[in-house]
């Protein structure tokens, strides 16, 4: 087809099929088109069970994929696209694929591990992704957002000066609570063990999870720094699918602790800026870190059994339940400090049901909180995780990631859950024994 019969410039159509081409010649084909269409996906979809369209089902997601590849890669395909539901992309096909790829799934992957064939849907998503961001179709609202990482260093464009206020702020508040003016939120301090990623929420909405963090960083006596350049953990170029952007972003972070000097990069409970650049981004940079990273998380879990904090559980009596992002623990393997922790830190925690690498998707990821067209059915996908939160009882929902928090303090309020969301981090704090 010509680009003119496509409905598309020139440059746009070249840019989807070469990222067509692209998954098509790499690992992902052979996700591509083997899907036996047993429907059984549609079970482990938070999408689908919060609204059961057909649409949402993870393999007619899928299929919006698969049938461009079969119109470029098979022979069926070329000489009888209709007799095996083959598709061009042109404008329709592309609209109804970024439909499909960006506001029916977060990709959080939990259809892959209980489908029939082992199908990784999630990786036939993200090529879909890919295709849509080469031909520049991004949603708005998500392409803004890397945008401004990209422009201003952190996704929500703030300000050097903001964030240098924030800091210095919750520093006086820090030095009241502990009686001793070391109490701080350190910045742009050379030479210090450790450079601590946040995300921006931390400094804009939720500055109590900062706060907290650095408390606890005082009451283990670690040596850590933040950068007033470079402290965003998030990367939205990851949920674009554009791995130029992506890789911007992580190069920037490695850049920044080389400069001060570090020897660890700490990330803040982030579950896609955890997977982004603790195991995309060496991908990304095409060679391994020099500098261990690891999650905050896994940071706390360390102190508490080495003794170098000490938590009393009678502190926290509220029943406490964890969700478990997929970005951090399906995919990212992080599932059991965070459970060690609030073990040690509340009297009362409880399981939700399932729990761990089989829990459900909030329905906040895959860049969903910043796309505000699909705002309804992201509200309507958060169901199951509302019956999941309501049925164990608890009124404290401790979340080791921002943008399900923010997904989760908006389910709370449209579902009546009437519990509190908190950071690890701040249950942690909240239970020192100074």
């Amino acid at each position: 087809m010509s680009s003119a019969e496509t409905g598309l410039a020139r440059e746009e159509l070249d840019a989807a099929l070469a990222a067509l081409d692209a998954a098509a010649d790499g690992p992902t084909a052979r996700h591509l088109n083997a899907c036996v269409r047993c429907g059984l996906c549609g079970q482990s979809c938070h999408v689908y069970l919060g609204e059961p369209d057909p649409r949402n089902l993870p393999v007619a997601k899928a299929e919006k994929v698969a049938r461009l590849y079969r119109r470029r890669k098979t022979l069926l395909g070329r000489i009888a696209p209709r007799l095996v539901g083959a598709d061009d992309i042109d404008a329709r096909t592309l609209a109804a694929l970024t439909d499909a790829v960006f506001g029916r799934c977060t990709g959080c992957g939990r259809c892959g591990l209980h489908c029939s064939i082992g199908l990784d849907v999630s990786a036939v998503i993200r090529a879909g992704r890919r295709v849509v961001q080469a031909a520049g179709r991004v949603p708005v609202g998500l392409q803004r957002t890397v945008d401004n990482q990209i422009q201003t260093g952190n996704q929500m464009a703030i300000t050097r000066d903001e964030f240098l206020a924030t800091c210095s702020w919750l520093s006086e508040d820090l030095a009241r609570e502990a009686g001793t003016p070391e109490a701080k939120v350190r910045v742009d301090e050379q030479g210090a063990r450790a450079l601590y990623l946040v995300n921006p929420r931390e400094v804009k909405f939720f500055p109590l999870s900062l706060q907290a963090a650095a408390g606890i960083f005082h009451a283990a006596g670690e040596s850590w720094t933040m950068s007033s350049n470079v402290y965003d953990v998030t990367n939205y170029g990851f949920f674009a699918a554009d791995d130029q952007a992506a890789g911007e972003l992580a190069r920037r972070v490695v850049q920044e602790a080389h400069r001060l000097g570090v020897s660890e990069i700490i990330l803040s409970e982030c579950g896609h800026g955890f997977r982004a650049f603790r195991w995309e981004g060496p991908a990304w940079l095409g060679a391994p870190y020099k500098l261990p990273v690891r999650s905050v998380l896994e940071v706390v879990d360390e102190y508490l059994a080495d003794g170098r904090i000490k938590v009393d559980p009678a502190l926290t009596t509220d029943r406490v339940t964890l969700h478990d992002p997929c970005n951090l623990v399906r995919w990212g393997g992080i599932s059991e400090p965070q459970r060690r922790i609030l073990k040690r830190a509340c009297t009362d925690f409880v399981e939700m049901t399932p729990n761990h690498e089989h829990n459900f998707c909030c329905g906040g990821g895959g860049g969903m909180l910043s796309m505000e067209e699909y705002g309804e059915r992201r509200v309507k996908s958060g169901r199951v995780k509302a019956d999941q939160i309501r049925a164990t009882g608890a009124t404290v929902v401790a979340c080791p990631c921002h943008n399900c928090a923010d997904q989760l303090i908006e389910l709370s309020r449209v579902y009546e859950l009437g519990v509190d969301i908190k950071a690890v981090v701040e249950i942690v704090y909240d239970a020192l024994v100074r």
